[in-house]
Order: structure tokens, then sequence, then C-alpha cells
């Protein structure tokens, strides 16, 4: 299994598959290599370029190394991409896609373009993820992974109920492993506002993506983020949401990356604003 060494020392664990243009793909919330949509991402992009799909630190086979900083995040890609010979696209979807806007503001010279979808920011500051972001630090500080995780899920969505299920099933170890990776992503995420310092030092191509049925404030931010960067464009999927059908992000990447041969026959469409 291929690993790359980050500055602190901790591995990061990846693949790498195709030929073209190197491209990182940067995973969201609780999701790794076997455990998330990149993988399968990563083979529908590799006639066109060169996929590094990884884990992030913490999460499958990469380990980690205490304390944690976005910094030290953005140094695991760093050095993905001094391995991918020292410039590279990045992708990022969810809260991967914060980590990748501060990724592309800090290193400037070696990110190419970048491409996200819908990162959960917000145009107005929402008090509920500030008791989001205070419950998570204290249930992880007491230990409480289970109940951190749970938090999350309920965060993004999913019924108590079904929650209360999961907690009883022999996957819900694996979830409690990678929960204490849940305060990486909500600290990258900040505030949960849209980081405007970060985004206006960004002058490289972005294509800023939301699916026609993402909440309301997803698409407004899209569209604020993509309007905020130099360099920023807004497409819409038609009928996709968070839950994206990874074929047709795949087609509408390789629509909208600059470095990308069109993929033929794409049967997906994208309105773009």
């Amino acid at each position: 299994m291929p690993t790359v060494r980050s500055p602190d020392g901790t591995t990061i664990a990846f693949d790498s598959l195709g030929a073209g243009p190197a491209l990182i793909l940067v995973d969201g919330a609780t999701c790794y290599r076997d455990a998330g949509p990149m993988r399968l991402l990563a083979a529908l992009m590799a006639d066109s370029f060169t996929v590094y799909v990884y884990d992030r630190r913490g999460r499958g086979a990469s380990s980690d190394t205490m304390p944690f900083a976005v910094d030290r995040e953005i140094d695991d890609i760093a050095a993905l991409i001094q391995l991918a010979g020292g410039n590279a696209a990045l992708f990022g979807m969810s809260s991967g896609g914060a980590l990748v806007i501060a990724a592309a503001a800090r290193l400037d010279g070696s990110v190419s373009e970048l491409a996200l979808y819908e990162v959960p920011v917000s145009i107005d500051l929402d008090p509920v993820v500030i008791a989001y972001s205070r419950e998570l630090a204290a249930a992880l500080a007491a230990g409480r992974r289970g109940d951190a995780m749970a938090l999350f899920l309920a965060r993004v969505g999913m019924p108590a109920e079904q929650i209360a299920g999961m907690r009883q099933t022999p996957m819900w170890a694996g979830f409690e492993a990678i929960a204490p990776t849940l305060a990486y992503d909500d600290a990258v995420l900040g505030d949960g506002l849209l980081p405007y310092d970060r985004i206006e030092a960004i002058q490289v191509p972005a294509v800023v993506m939301s699916g026609e049925f993402a909440a309301e404030f997803i698409r407004e931010s899209a569209r604020a983020l993509a309007t905020a960067l130099p360099n920023g464009r807004h497409v819409e999927l038609p009928g996709q949401s968070h839950d994206v059908d990874i074929a047709v992000l795949a087609a509408a990447l390789h629509r909208s990356l600059t470095s990308s041969t069109p993929a033929s026959g794409s049967a997906a469409s994208a309105v773009d604003d």
C-alpha cells in the first residue's frame, strides 16, 4: 500500500490511477477510501487525469499526529502534490471542499485549479453551527465517541430512531473509531461562514457545484462562493442533492476542469451561471 509522509511524520495512505494531469480528491466528514464515494469517482476520472484518492489523517490506513491543526491537513495535501510532480488540481466534497479552499489559499503556485461540491458554509451566522461545535468538543473531550458521531449524524439530518438502530450494529465501532476526526472537519469549517479571507487569495480557475435539490442555504452559498472567487463560476447539477450521483458528478467534473479532455458520451447536463 503506497504512503506518503507528511512533515509532522504522519503517514498518508493513498492510491493513484489513470494518466494525465494530477487530480487529488478530498473527502468530507466520516469518509475515506473504503467508506465513501471517492474510489468510484477516481475510476470515472482516470481516463483524463492521474487521480489520487487518499485517507485523510486519522482515517482508514493513514496515521495521525497530535495536536491537530488545519495546517497539518494542508501539509498532507502538499505532500501528495509534491509526490504528483509539484502541481495538481483539487476536488473537495462537502467539508472536504472547505479543506480544499484552505489548501488552495495557502499552496499558491502548486494548485492548478479547484472544484468543489456543496461546501456546507453559509452567508449568515447560524447559532446551530456554534452549538454543534460546542457539543461536539464536549463529547470528544469526555471520550464519548459514540455520542459525538450521533451528534454529527443528527446534524446532517439522520432521524433519531435510525441513529439508535445504527448504534446497535457491528458497523458502529468503525464510526466511533473515526469520531475524533469530526473535530477536524469542524475546525476547517470554523464558524460556518464563507471564508472570504481564504477565498480572495485563490487566483486559479475554480468551479463551485451544487445540486438542484440542495438545501437553500447550500445553493445560496455556492453562488456566493463562486462570485467571491476571483476566477470562480457556479454549476448547478439538475436532479441532484447532497447525495449526488457519482456518474453525474464525474461528467460535470470532466466538463468543468480545464485540464480535462471532455469525456465522450456523457449523459449528464449542468446549468452554468
